[in-house]
């Protein structure tokens, strides 16, 4: 529709380009025209049909118009009004539009904790962990909330930093040493 609108009124501005170019004789034979032409329309169908271009196109020039030329226009201040209810009528009784329901938000809580507490489980393992905990969710869905918690994919997720390495290294590190002191060895044997 916008595409159409646009097309629309480029043709009119080039139109009117053209006007700009044309002597006055030349306009006031071609309103005369237009004029007559008008009138032979509004003999044969005193109520035209007009789409929506066509409204938001007479409706624009309608303001540009002076008061006593409006009156005779098919577009008047009633007709404008006329249109608006319509759209608003037809905006309020349109059904509303389908799809899921939003998720819950204990389910989307729980998504964020079980990807930052394993860091190695993509969509589809988090998607069967929940399978298996009584909560259907597509991958494609546990993706979408990880998006929205900023958590990046798993294999984003999995990178180890030192100091987490060396975190978890550090009970075994001191068991080790622990263990050389207890037996006598001054240096750890590898």
């Amino acid at each position: 529709m916008a595409v159409r609108m646009f097309y629309l009124m480029f043709v009119r501005m080039t139109g009117w380009l053209a006007l700009l170019a044309r002597s006055s004789a030349a306009k006031n034979a071609e309103l005369l025209m237009l004029r007559h032409e008008v009138a032979v329309l509004r003999r044969q169908n005193p109520k035209p049909r007009l789409g929506w271009a066509d409204r938001a196109v007479l409706a624009a020039l309608a303001r540009l118009l002076p008061g006593p030329l409006r009156a005779g226009r098919p577009v008047t201040p009633g007709t404008l009004l006329r249109w608006h209810r319509r759209l608003v009528r037809w905006r309020w009784t349109y059904p509303p539009k389908g799809g899921r329901p939003c998720m819950d938000a204990k389910v989307a809580a729980l998504i964020g904790q079980m990807a930052r507490e394993k860091p190695r489980w993509g969509y589809k393992r988090i998607q069967g962990e929940l399978l298996g905990l009584g909560y259907r969710v597509g991958a494609s869905t546990v993706r979408r909330i990880l998006k929205r918690l900023r958590i990046p994919p798993a294999p984003q997720r999995d990178r180890t930093t030192w100091r987490q390495f060396l975190c978890g290294q550090a009970a075994t590190m001191l068991a080790r040493v622990l263990l050389c002191r207890v037996r006598g060895d001054l240096a750890p044997s590898a």
